[in-house]
């Protein structure tokens, strides 16, 4: 799962990503309203957590704008400032939920996955793809009931088309999906290929279709066969 922490504490920041990445997920920092405004331009994310007061900025305009462009992340505002009013008016542009600081991480952590659950698989605590199951909450992986033993990245990468099926997911996109920000300080994409080639053989391995396609020039997609 990959997260943006908008929040200029950086102490909260960086414990609220490392307790996030040891869940396995992975996160990007964004401590004023310029940094943010312009990661959630140039980049995609499963979850955004938005603080509200920022430096340069409100974090509601943020909640705006990602509205605006139709980003399909989820988005929790994290925030001290726990008034009715702007509780009522981050709801009221679109954010799924409110955490009022302090609070405790694995809460936190729930509240995410519960979440991504929703927006992405319709809530389910299982997601089902034919013979394919994945149990998000456990990073289990079965094929017709035999358990598939994958990397992170290979988890990632799957759950990434199981959200996305018979969708054109382009190499960049399933570059800065796996690495982030990252991805665009790297000389090459290559890494991809690799990962689709290793997640392809170990779930056919298992007894499953093959669903990944390669679209020419462009990129990959899950579909049916």
């Amino acid at each position: 799962m990959k997260i943006l922490i908008i929040e200029d504490e950086r102490v909260l920041a960086e414990s609220i990503r490392t307790y996030l990445e040891a869940e396995g997920n992975l996160c990007e920092l964004a401590a004023d309203f310029d940094e943010a405004w312009d990661k959630t331009g140039l980049y995609d994310y499963d979850c955004i957590l938005v603080d509200i007061t920022l430096p340069g900025g409100s974090g509601l305009e943020i909640i705006r704008k990602l509205k605006a462009d139709h980003q399909r992340a989820g988005i929790i505002i994290i925030s001290a400032k726990d008034s009715i009013d702007d509780r009522i008016s981050g709801l009221e542009l679109g954010s799924d939920d409110y955490l009022p600081k302090p609070f405790h991480l694995a809460e936190l952590n729930a509240r995410i996955k519960a979440l991504v659950r929703r927006n992405q698989f319709g809530g389910s605590q299982e997601v089902h793809y034919r013979e394919i199951r994945v149990r998000p909450g456990e990073h289990e992986v079965t094929v017709a009931d035999r358990p598939v033993r994958l990397t992170r990245s290979e988890y990632d990468l799957l759950l990434y088309f199981l959200a996305n099926p018979n969708r054109v997911l382009t190499k960049e996109a399933v570059a800065e999906h796996l690495s982030g920000d990252q991805a665009d300080l790297l000389d090459s994409i290559d890494f991809v290929y690799s990962h689709i080639k290793n997640l392809r053989k170990k779930l056919t391995g298992a007894g499953a279709r093959d669903y990944i396609q390669s679209v020419y020039g462009l990129g990959y997609k899950w579909a049916a066969v």
